[in-house]
């Protein structure tokens, strides 16, 4: 099967991974040069020089399937037919969550033989192999799964700790065994992947993106009386028990102060008091 990168000349797989009939690859454009004004030039040059870099998904199915997020996929080749990924069962429970959410009532499904080539983004592609997993991540981070793994919406089960702790009511559940790509605002070598056993991890702001294993979420106060939690400057914190896997970005805070900011470090504020309510 032709490679995704066809003639093009300036663009490198940075990863890729295998199972059963599917194979993804993240290509990466190592420079833009299709500018045609001197603004646009400008900012190519201090974006290249901040691996600021337009990245891409290739899915490479050998008779297989892979769910995408809605509007993602940029074209296709091959035998490959697109499927709704809607039925009955979880017909009710989508139309649900996309009057209230927002998002599309249907993930497409591109199920055949061939290559399905998703928008090109700024963002960093997370590519993972999980294993008889059940993960949930971010409402906003899922962009394609293999077809053996399911993906569906759900509601977090407690709602007034979803709203308090900035993680939305709604999120995305991965389950089951195969390749899955997620849109995330940072590199992976700026998450922290955190384990715990029957253990506590409280987390000071909205980032952590992505958890899996038996954990559950609440947002309580950073001390055990209001006295406390007020001299600590801390306030609410969100809070994860049980026993799995937490990954952080806490560098996502730097970048929201710098976009929030202007780019001024001599008024960035690491405390999040001015982004959630303490």
């Amino acid at each position: 099967m032709q490679s995704a990168i066809g003639t093009r000349e300036n663009i490198t797989i940075i990863d890729s991974a295998e199972f059963g009939g599917t194979k993804i690859e993240i290509m990466e454009y190592q420079k833009l040069l299709g500018s045609t004004n001197t603004r646009g030039a400008i900012d190519l040059y201090y974006m290249e020089k901040q691996n600021m870099k337009a990245r891409q998904v290739a899915v490479y199915l050998n008779n297989d399937k892979v769910t995408v997020e809605p509007g993602a996929m940029s074209y296709f080749k091959g035998q490959i037919e697109m499927i709704s990924g809607v039925n009955m069962g979880n017909m009710l429970g989508r139309m649900f969550s996309s009057a209230t959410t927002g998002e599309a009532i249907a993930q497409p499904e591109y199920k055949g033989t061939g290559v399905v080539v998703l928008e090109p983004s700024f963002k960093h592609f997370l590519l993972l192999n999980i294993e008889n997993e059940d993960i949930v991540v971010d409402k906003g981070m899922f962009y394609c799964a293999q077809g053996s793994v399911e993906v569906k919406p759900i509601m977090q089960k407690n709602v007034s700790s979803a709203l308090l702790g900035g993680e939305g009511i709604f999120q995305i559940e991965l389950r089951g065994t195969g390749l899955v790509v997620l849109e995330c605002a940072v590199p992976s070598c700026e998450i922290d992947v955190i384990e715990l056993n029957n253990d506590t991890l409280r987390v000071d702001g909205n980032f952590a993106v992505l958890r899996s294993g038996n954990i559950s979420f609440t947002v309580e106060r950073s001390a055990k009386t209001l006295i406390g939690s007020a001299v600590s400057g801390e306030g609410l914190v969100n809070v994860y028990r049980g026993t799995g896997t937490v990954w952080l970005a806490p560098s996502i805070k730097i970048y929201d102060t710098i976009n929030m900011g202007g780019g001024s470090t001599a008024s960035m504020n690491m405390n999040t008091s001015n982004s959630k309510s303490k």
